[in-house]
């Protein structure tokens, strides 16, 4: 054998040796920058993918699918509402409004749809916060949707709910002598044994639906999509509003300031919890006391 054929022999082996140990071993993320490999096949080949990095158009797109999936739905459900209530015949104020209705005039059915429903209703939460922890850090943490913080939690949270509260009423009570509202009947539901913790637990998923997802989802998101504090704030308002149309438009004007005020703790506080909280007792305190006390006592809603 020739000495060049010798010498080029060994440059081969020697690539190949270095060609071999470049390879990185089955599971190891990261030995090569900006590859994942995915296992070494019979032939020895390693395939890889690129890492890609969440872009603008990717977290838009996902965030107008939650909201599509979610409230946004109901924002677009509650103005179509909202125009069948005003072209019907009759003014707004003579029309209802009914939440947390019956769906069955069978008791235990009835009972089954109603945990169903709430059940049904919190997946755009976890769809949300599954979304989330793919961000770094922990979902939770993130939102300050955890129990790090009880005691300030709760305070807060009833601070914000007498806050919200008061004035709202009073706002109520303008918008029925103005007109510019349905009649609002809080709770339908028979007068049975679970009528009461069923209203509860519909209070207490409401609160965690839209505050995750119109506040500690979509502020986060937007942020990330370097949105200006002021159009956050905005889109989020708003979006509250929009979904409470089918109530009349004084409930649209108190939930978007119900909205600003959210928004606004939210982007100092960096906690959904007290929101949730605050929500909660005021969707308890309307539905469970219509429930309870005589109807004569809400005429003016």
């Amino acid at each position: 054998m020739s000495t060049e054929r010798v010498d080029w022999s060994h440059r081969m082996c020697d690539r190949l040796v270095r060609l071999v140990r470049a390879v990185p071993p089955p599971g190891d993320v990261g030995a090569v920058a900006g590859l994942t490999p995915r296992g070494v096949g019979q032939s020895g080949a390693v395939t890889v993918e690129l890492q890609r990095p969440a872009t603008r158009r990717m977290l838009g797109t996902e965030t107008l699918l939650v909201l599509g999936l979610s409230l946004g739905q109901s924002a677009v459900y509650a103005t179509v509402s909202i125009i069948a209530k005003l072209t019907a015949d009759g003014p707004l104020s003579k029309q209802t409004a009914a939440l947390n209705t019956s769906a069955s005039p069978r008791q235990w059915l009835d009972l089954t749809y109603q945990l169903l429903g709430i059940v049904f209703a919190l997946l755009p939460v976890l769809l949300a916060v599954h979304l989330l922890a793919r961000d770094p850090g922990d979902p939770a943490r993130t939102l300050g949707l955890d129990a790090r913080r009880p005691g300030q939690d709760l305070a807060r949270g009833a601070g914000l709910a007498a806050l919200i509260g008061l004035p709202g009423l009073a706002l109520f009570w303008a918008a029925a002598q103005l007109g510019v509202n349905a009649t609002l009947v809080p709770a339908a539901l028979p007068e049975l044994w679970w009528t009461v913790p069923v209203l509860i637990l519909a209070a207490v998923q409401n609160s965690v639906l839209e505050e995750v997802i119109v506040v500690g989802y979509l502020v986060t998101r937007l942020r990330q999509l370097q949105w200006r504090i002021g159009a956050i704030v905005a889109t989020s308002a708003l979006l509250r509003g929009s979904y409470h149309l089918y109530q009349g438009f004084g409930a649209f004007l108190g939930n978007v300031v119900m909205g600003v005020v959210f928004s606004l703790f939210y982007l100092r506080t960096r906690r959904v919890m007290p929101l949730v909280v605050a929500h909660t007792l005021l969707d308890v305190v309307a539905f469970v006391g219509y429930a309870m006390l005589p109807r004569e006592w809400f005429d003016w809603l």
